[in-house]
């Protein structure tokens, strides 16, 4: 065997694609800046042909930085990965411009049913029917379509469960769902309510008929 063959043989050593600490703070803001969902550590030193660790310790450097320079963004950590995000005490000033003679916002029916799915998943849409008081047929359409919900399965009855996604987790800017808050302080009456639905939750029940043909169940739509 020749020395060519050998050399044709052995495996190629991909080269990173950066070279210096500078230059992977750049790669990282330029791919960061096109994510259009939060990216994980482990992705962005696949792209950029480095070890994780090393990542890590630029994406690190580009917070602090961000924060002592007092940039109008900053990067977080959602959903367990990196994305940029306008820094809080911008919110009002861009939901005005960007939201400005529009309707972007979750109804509050929505959001009830939301919260319902976020604190119970995985739950069927009449155990959420149950705890609303109303049918949410049509809100849990719109979450549906939102991408905040997703089916996940079946009961034994066979009731469609559903449960948050990891597109919520982004616009709540949660890490995991065990970040979520407790209800105690912030609604009346909680622990009465939490109570109810831990009962909910292990009670099975069926999936409630289909709205009539006035439509008046469906009427709380986002």
């Amino acid at each position: 065997m020749t020395d060519e063959t050998i050399e044709d043989q052995q495996p190629l050593i991909e080269e990173p694609r950066v070279r210096t600490p500078e230059q992977m703070r750049g790669a990282l803001e330029a791919l960061l800046l096109i994510a259009d969902e939060p990216v994980s550590e482990t992705n962005l030193a696949a792209a950029l042909r480095v070890p994780t660790d090393e990542v890590t310790a630029a994406i690190g450097e580009l917070v602090a930085f961000y924060a002592e320079t007092g940039r109008g963004f900053e990067l977080r950590k959602v959903a367990g990965g990196w994305r940029y995000y306008t820094r809080e005490e911008y919110a009002d000033l861009i939901a005005g411009y960007v939201l400005d003679g529009q309707t972007a916002k979750l109804s509050q029916a929505a959001l009830e049913t939301l919260a319902v799915i976020a604190y119970l998943q995985p739950v069927s849409r009449s155990r959420v029917s149950a705890v609303r008081g109303v049918n949410v047929d049509g809100v849990v359409r719109t979450l549906l379509t939102r991408d905040l919900v997703t089916e996940t399965g079946t009961e034994e009855s066979g009731a469609t469960l559903f449960r948050t996604t990891d597109y919520f987790l982004e616009r709540m800017g949660l890490q995991s769902l065990e970040e979520l808050p407790e209800l105690a302080p912030y609604l009346p009456e909680a622990t009465e309510l939490e109570e109810e639905l831990g009962q909910l939750a292990v009670i099975p029940s069926v999936e409630p008929a289909t709205p009539d043909e006035t439509g008046h169940d469906t009427g709380d739509e986002a």
